[in-house]
């Protein structure tokens, strides 16, 4: 479904992502782990459109110069240069880092926000129930304002309203950040439920023992480079793999 290769990201003359390839398959739960400053979050802007953005739209007031190279395909086609709202159309979806709700607009409109490319009202509906069905808290709250939501009712949040658009592959960017373990565990089941549903998920985390517990594959990145992939259980076998990358 998506096969990224040599995706290499620079601002000005900081180099964020040096040569990344990696693969997703239809159905599967990837995680992309790494400590803080890896290129995590870059790597998720850049294959759904939004540091293009930022370097079109910004023209460089706010990093400088940004160059962006390689090649980003999903469903076998190439999305690299496009806009992040014809990402969105074509199904691939970004949930971003620290939630980010329209705090003023209760959670029903936050949730409408989210169907915002969605012209098929019958879908928005059908779309809107699933969300509530996997979040039930979300249809208790529809008419609260988000920013009076606990952290992890806005992630939950986060993830219904991009939900709304019924994603091929959502990108969940650090679901877990500010969250207290036993919500951080909520809201990490709920994702797995989520790809019980049937959807694709690529998960970048930094709680590297919870990711692990659910994902099929893991990419570690390290320093902007995948430094190695596979299984969970192939990758907790590897001791130099463990404390230098894991910190097991």
């Amino acid at each position: 479904m998506l096969e990224v290769k040599n995706l290499t990201v620079s601002y000005d003359t900081a180099m964020i992502l040096n040569d990344v390839s990696i693969s997703v398959e239809s159905g599967e739960l990837v995680s992309l782990v790494g400590p803080n400053g890896a290129g995590k979050s870059t790597f998720i802007r850049t294959i759904t459109g939004l540091v293009r953005w930022e370097r079109e739209t910004l023209k460089g007031t706010r990093y400088g110069d940004i160059k962006i190279e390689g090649s980003v395909s999903f469903n076998g086609e190439e999305v690299i240069n496009l806009p992040p709202h014809d990402i969105v159309k074509k199904g691939l979806i970004h949930c971003p880092e620290r939630r980010r709700p329209f705090t003023e607009m209760s959670v029903f409109e936050n949730l409408m926000a989210g169907a915002y490319l969605v012209t098929d009202k019958k879908m928005v509906h059908e779309n809107l129930l699933d969300v509530y069905n996997i979040f039930p808290v979300l249809k208790e709250r529809s008419n609260q304002i988000s920013g009076t939501l606990s952290g992890g009712e806005q992630q939950m949040l986060a993830i219904g309203r991009s939900m709304m658009v019924k994603p091929l592959l959502l990108c969940i960017d650090e679901p877990s950040t500010g969250l207290a373990p036993q919500v951080k565990q909520l809201v990490f089941d709920k994702i797995k439920e989520i790809q019980a549903s049937g959807m694709t998920i690529l998960l970048v985390e930094q709680d590297v023992s919870m990711t692990f517990a659910m994902a099929d594959r893991n990419y570690i990145l390290s320093h902007g480079k995948i430094v190695t992939e596979g299984t969970s259980a192939e990758l907790m076998k590897d001791e130099t793999v463990r404390q230098s990358y894991l910190g097991l």
